[in-house]
């Protein structure tokens, strides 16, 4: 390995002053511990309790919605925000193959399709001018609802995710589902602290899922939320993620088929504190930021993923695009060799056994992407 990639690798130690520097963990203190031991104390541990509703309240804030609803992880928020807008059985959903498992996976708990799309280099998000095109060939318009022609099945709504942080291009995306009669929802698991044109993500879409998984820039231990401006839809969810169960001083009536998906209290009394550092965590990831850029200024054949036009990144995973001609097999051997750990982008959705036969459009910037994206530790840290 060169001379380059050795200095990079010494230089990363040098940072986090560790041997071994994981690619993104939590941090915690003093708050944290206050506001565990105090569920500890009062004995209001489980789904019921003022820190879930504390939790809720102060997101919906942050992010500028009037609404969340706190859940067990951010995978539980995608199911539940896919089924309360109508997304049935035997529908399709187009998503980017290009994302963590997920965001497949929700779609298919209700048994609905995913229908794969690209991604663009510039977002590492959907490619909105790529998938109208796609979709003028595909799909048609049927008494106010978009069908697949070659499937004769109804294409529901449009699931893009926000890799890594970086905000999709929302205007394009949003056009095009007025245009196709698509229900747009966000998945925004990645990109808490993250504005496209001066608003948050999770804000555009009807409804909006998140992550506060161990990982995520902040968590609650696990843990997700979903998001909308609908009131109806938000009880709906909560009912929903309560197991369906209607109000009563001690009558156990269900009125559907639920899920036991709420937050326990305790872990959102991890989550109150963690939202509490959103600001200084932001300022750290983006002088980390700074410092990746001047680490590969000079560094031939690498660059540093940096946040798209019009948009303010939370920078959550740190991304370096290889050019073609390395092999990135080798760059992850040698980084984690060195105490770097360092991970690819996901496999891609439409190569995964389970998925296979699903349809999907050209995926020829995904494919390439596949070889070419590194993520390296992202930690917020005080930069010296």
């Amino acid at each position: 390995m060169n001379k380059q990639w050795i200095k990079f690798a010494e230089n990363i130690n040098q940072l986090y002053r560790k041997n071994f520097v994981p690619l993104h963990e939590p941090t915690f203190n003093e708050k944290e511990v206050e506001y565990v031991t105090d569920c500890v104390k009062t004995g209001w541990v489980s789904s019921v309790g003022s820190y879930v509703t504390r939790f809720e309240e102060d997101l919906a804030k942050f992010v500028g919605v009037k609404r969340a609803v706190a859940v067990v992880n951010g995978t539980a928020a995608l199911h539940i925000a896919l089924k309360i807008v109508g997304v049935e059985s035997n529908d399709e959903v187009l998503l980017p193959s290009l994302t963590f498992i997920a965001t497949a996976n929700a779609v298919s708990y209700l048994q609905a399709i995913p229908h794969f799309v690209d991604v663009n280099e510039e977002t590492l998000g959907v490619d909105p001018f790529k998938l109208e095109k796609y979709l003028e060939e595909i799909a048609e318009l049927r008494q106010g609802e978009l069908y697949n022609k070659q499937t004769n099945r109804r294409i529901k709504a449009l699931l893009p995710m926000h890799t890594f942080g970086h905000p999709c291009m929302m205007d394009e995306l949003i056009t095009l589902c007025e245009k196709y009669k698509l229900i747009l929802i966000e998945d925004a698991a990645e990109s808490l602290g993250s504005y496209y044109k001066g608003k948050h993500t999770g804000t555009f879409g009807k409804v909006s899922a998140m992550s506060f998984n161990g990982n995520k820039i902040i968590t609650t231990g696990g843990g997700g939320a979903i998001l909308t401006n609908d009131e109806e839809l938000a009880d709906y969810a909560k009912h929903l993620t309560t197991t369906a169960k209607v109000p009563h001083r001690w009558e156990f009536i269900h009125d559907e088929i639920g899920f036991n998906y709420r937050m326990p209290n305790i872990n959102a009394a991890l989550g109150c504190a963690q939202l509490e550092k959103m600001p200084e965590y932001i300022k750290q990831k983006r002088n980390l930021t700074k410092f990746y850029e001047n680490l590969v200024a000079n560094f031939e054949g690498i660059r540093l993923f940096r946040e798209p036009f019009n948009t303010q990144s939370n920078y959550w995973l740190q991304a370096i695009l290889l050019d073609e001609h390395y092999n990135r097999d080798e760059i992850l051997g040698f980084l984690n060799e060195q105490g770097v750990m360092s991970r690819p982008i996901w496999t891609p959705m439409h190569e995964l056994e389970m998925f296979i036969q699903c349809p999907k459009m050209d995926l020829a910037v995904t494919e390439r992407l596949k070889q070419r994206v590194i993520n390296i530790p992202s930690t917020p840290i005080e930069v010296r």
